[in-house]
C-alpha cells in the first residue's frame, strides 16, 4: 500500500494531495499540465520535502512532518524515469544499464535486456539511439537498481507518436512481468487507459478522484478534464474464443457478459482491456434484428446524469459491469429512461480496440 497525505506551498501554487493505493500495479497520476503531478512524484521520491503530512510504502514511513521523519531519497529505493532519458553519453548501453546496480552485479540483467528488447543495443552509445530506445534503456537502468517503487514522470512526453507507440508495449510488458509497484505520471488519457490499474486525478493541486481504473473512468471529475468525447467505460476481460472466419474474438467480462471485438493479434485465454466510448454506444428498448451491429447486450439503467449541450450520460449495468452511453436529452425523454429500466446496449465490434494485458505470471524482484 502506498499512502500519501501531503501539503506543499510554493509561491502561488499549493499542493494538497491525499490518496492510498494498493500495490503492486500501476498508479497513474493524471491531470492537466500544471496540476501538480510532477511536484507530487518528486515528493514521493524524496527530491522535495513537504510542508506537512505523511507518506508510507507498505507500512514503512518515508515522511511524517509531525515526527520529523524524512527518509533520504537514496534510502527509499526508488527507480526514477524522467521525461528525458538522462543517459550517460560516454557509457555504452550496457554501461548505462549497470550504473547504479547493487554491488556484486545486476540481478536479472539478461531478463531485463530481453524484456525491453535491448540486446541489439548493448554496445551502442546513447548518441546513436532513437528517443524510444533511450527511454527503454532508462527503464532498464531503473529496474536493475532493484527498486521497491518505480516512478515514471511522463516518460513518453518527449517522443513523437510513432516512438510513443513503440515504447508503450514495453511498458505493458513491464507492468505484467514484474510485481514492482509503479507510479506513472501522464496527461495523456490513452496512456492511462492502457497501463493503469489505479488512477489518481489531480486538478489545481488537489486530488479530485481516486480509485481503480474502471470506477475513475466514470467519474465526473475525469469528464471535466478530458471532455465527453473521450469518456467511456473500461472493461477488463478474457478472450474466450476466436472466430477466424469472421475475424472476431469473444471477450467475457463481468458475471458472464460477452462482447465481440476485432480478433487481430489476439489469442484464446488472453486478458484484454477494452474502452467503450460513451459516444459509440446505442440504447434500445427492444433487441433489434437485421442490423450490422455485432453486440446486443442486455442490461438495465443504473443512473442518469446531465452532460451539458442537451445530452445525458446513461450508466447501464451489464453483467455486473457499468457501461456509459451518451444520448440526447430528447432521447432520454422519448425512451422514458429511468433507473431500473431494462434495455439493450448496442456496440459495434469495430468501435472497440482491445489492449492485451499480458499472460506472463508476475515474478518477484
Amino acid at each position: 500500500m502506498l499512502e500519501v497525505d501531503v501539503q506543499l506551498a510554493r509561491g502561488n501554487f499549493t499542493l494538497a494531495a491525499k490518496f492510498a493505493a494498493g500495490t503492486p500495479g500501476v498508479i497513474a497520476l493524471f491531470g492537466r499540465s500544471g496540476c501538480g503531478k510532477t511536484t507530487l512524484v518528486n515528493l514521493i521520491a524524496g527530491l522535495l520535502r513537504a510542508d506537512h503530512g505523511r507518506m508510507a510504502l507498505d507500512g514503512e514511513v518515508w515522511f511524517e512532518a509531525a515526527r520529523a521523519i524524512d527518509l533520504p531519497a537514496e534510502r527509499r529505493r526508488i527507480g526514477y524515469v524522467f521525461q528525458d532519458a538522462r543517459l550517460f553519453p560516454h557509457y555504452s548501453v550496457r554501461g548505462n544499464l549497470l550504473y547504479g546496480a547493487p554491488r556484486g552485479g545486476a540481478r536479472g540483467f539478461d531478463d531485463v535486456v530481453q524484456l525491453l528488447g535491448l540486446a541489439p543495443l548493448l554496445t551502442r552509445r546513447p548518441a546513436g539511439l532513437s528517443g524510444g530506445e533511450k527511454q527503454r534503456v532508462a527503464l532498464g537502468r531503473a529496474l536493475l537498481a532493484s527498486p521497491r517503487l518505480l516512478l515514471l514522470d511522463e516518460p513518453l512526453a518527449a517522443l513523437d507518436a510513432s516512438r510513443r507507440d513503440e515504447v508503450l508495449p514495453y511498458l505493458e510488458r513491464l507492468r505484467d512481468h514484474y510485481s514492482i509497484p509503479m507510479v506513472y505520471v501522464s496527461h495523456q488519457l490513452d496512456e492511462v487507459l492502457r497501463l493503469a490499474t489505479q488512477v489518481v486525478v489531480l486538478d489545481g493541486g488537489r486530488v479530485v478522484a481516486a480509485g481503480d481504473l474502471a470506477a475513475v473512468s466514470l467519474h465526473p471529475a475525469l469528464r471535466a478534464i478530458v471532455g465527453s468525447d473521450a469518456v467511456g467505460a473500461i472493461l477488463d476481460g478474457t478472450i474466450a474464443a476466436i472466430d477466424d472466419g469472421a475475424n472476431l474474438a469473444s471477450v467475457t467480462f463481468g458475471t458472464g457478459g460477452i462482447l465481440k471485438v476485432g480478433a487481430g493479434g489476439l489469442a484464446s485465454g488472453q486478458r484484454v482491456r477494452l474502452q467503450l466510448l460513451a459516444r459509440d454506444l446505442i440504447l434500445a428498448l427492444e433487441e433489434p434484428h437485421g442490423i450490422s451491429v455485432r453486440n446486443h447486450l442486455r442490461g438495465s439503467v443504473r443512473a442518469i446524469a446531465a452532460d451539458g449541450g442537451g445530452a445525458d450520460l446513461i450508466e447501464v449495468d451489464v453483467a455486473g459491469a457499468t457501461l456509459l452511453a451518451r444520448v440526447t436529452a430528447a432521447a432520454t425523454r422519448e425512451l422514458q429512461l429511468a433507473p431500473g429500466l431494462p434495455l439493450w446496449v448496442l456496440v459495434k465490434a469495430v468501435s472497440v480496440s482491445p489492449h492485451a494485458m499480458g499472460t506472463v505470471e508476475p515474478r518477484e524482484r
